[in-house]
């Protein structure tokens, strides 16, 4: 009864916690200096990202992180398994994680998709939310599976520490959540590679602590 009660109270405790989330991005890709477009294309890091990654994994080696979850690209699962090793965690993919289906697009750099889809770039523009390109998805598709998805986990997971390494346009929808905004306003938000963001899950909802931190090279 005794060991029962104990466990209640600190049950009780960590209930009272709020869960954090700590939210990166992949570090840079070998196609990031041609700047083409890659959703669900499963491309790896260069040298470069993974030393983003090993340089943020240090400065998260400190925060005491519970679990490591990424989406099931080979970009976030090789940066979350260059910080895992650094944390001594191991990382669980989840599909519902990736970045955006860019159907038609993927691979093509800006020049291409102006040359081939020019009145489908300016519809985008006019409707970040709800464009759909050919064949992929729109963000509010996305919306519709990433952010079910982080509940779960912080629901699952309270008064925890949490590493999720995912994809610049997901983690616009997941601040932008958990700032209220509207996801034709995720533009505004700036997810540079390798970047850390920090947001607390309260009973009372959320709180974002930190946006777009990135460590120098």
């Amino acid at each position: 009864m005794e060991v029962k009660k104990v466990f209640l109270k600190e049950h009780e405790k960590n209930s009272d916690l709020p869960t954090r989330l700590y939210l990166v991005r992949h570090g840079e890709l070998v196609t990031s200096k041609e700047w083409r477009y890659v959703g669900h294309s499963d491309v790896e890091l260069n040298e470069t990202g993974k030393k983003q990654i090993r340089n943020l994994s240090n400065r998260l080696s400190s925060e005491q992180i519970d679990m490591i979850f990424s989406s099931n690209l080979k970009r976030t699962i090789e940066s979350a398994k260059i910080i895992g090793n650094k944390l001594e965690l191991i990382n669980e993919p989840i599909s519902e994680l990736k970045e955006i289906d860019l159907g038609v697009w993927e691979g093509l750099t800006l020049e291409e998709i102006e040359d081939k889809y020019p009145a489908d770039l300016l519809k985008r523009s006019e409707d970040i939310k709800d464009f759909r390109v050919s064949n992929g998805e729109s963000f509010s598709d996305v919306k519709k599976r990433v952010i079910p998805k982080i509940m779960d986990i912080v629901k699952k997971n309270i008064g925890k520490r949490i590493l999720v390494v995912s994809h610049g346009g997901v983690n616009r929808i997941i601040i932008a959540d958990a700032l209220g905004l509207d996801i034709n306003n995720i533009s505004r938000l700036e997810q540079n590679y390798a970047c850390l963001n920090i947001i607390d899950y309260h009973k009372s909802g959320p709180v974002v602590r930190l946006i777009n931190e990135t460590i120098s090279l």
